[in-house]
């Protein structure tokens, strides 16, 4: 009996995905960004270079073009991974997770561990040193690391007053304040060259009071 069936199309194959190439390797990224985070901060901006960078991740420099189009880029990619390192979004929670007081508390501690680290001090270091105000590269590092920080707690906070825990009327210039409050003259003074990174108790202090005096201005009562 012949059958009547309409005759089976051969099967197509579903066409591949189209993109840039192959999927990057996450631990090759990881490599280029652990290498270039040390590199920036001992040779700075202008001396480290893309080979050396390659070399220390033990990558080929076109892995590492396939990563990060070029140096600024890589350079901005490495202040964000040290940022997220020591604040991890998580911190920033909108949730309303917890006591205010422990939220602010584990923010505090992050930045401040941040801002001293041996990479932040050189950093900060080669953007202060002379030269153009116009430089790029100031502009890279501001909006990589500082201002990415900053927007993250200010939307923390906006999140805490919509709670009804804070009272603030301008929540940017608050985070510019917190901020301020944490750096002190201690990170004046590691800047400076004056003092080393300070023990930990020294740190809680200096924490503990810095957020108590900002919960004391805007705090609910």
């Amino acid at each position: 009996m012949v059958s009547t069936a309409p005759p089976t199309s051969r099967q197509k194959t579903a066409p591949k995905p189209s993109g840039p190439g192959r999927p990057k390797d996450l631990g090759k990224r990881a490599a280029i960004l652990d290498a270039a985070k040390r590199l920036f901060a001992t040779e700075g901006f202008a001396g480290a270079s893309m080979d050396q960078i390659a070399a220390e991740a033990g990558v080929s420099k076109l892995t590492l073009y396939s990563h990060f189009g070029d140096k600024e880029a890589l350079f901005a990619a490495a202040i964000r991974a040290k940022c997220e390192e020591m604040l991890p979004p998580d911190l920033f929670n909108l949730e309303l997770k917890g006591p205010l007081r422990a939220q602010l508390k584990a923010i505090a501690s992050g930045f401040f561990a941040l801002i001293s680290s041996d990479e932040a001090i050189s950093t900060h270091r080669m953007m202060l040193a002379p030269g153009n105000a116009d430089d790029p590269l100031r502009k890279l590092f501001w909006e990589a690391g500082p201002k990415r920080t900053q927007d993250e707690f200010c939307a923390f906070l906006q999140a805490r007053i919509g709670a009804g825990e804070l009272d603030i009327a301008d929540p940017e210039r608050a985070t510019q304040q917190f901020f301020a409050l944490l750096k002190g003259e201690l990170h004046g003074r590691m800047l400076c060259g004056l003092c080393a990174r300070p023990p930990r108790g020294e740190v809680t202090a200096h924490v503990d009071a810095a957020v108590d005096m900002f919960l004391r201005a805007y705090a609910v009562r």
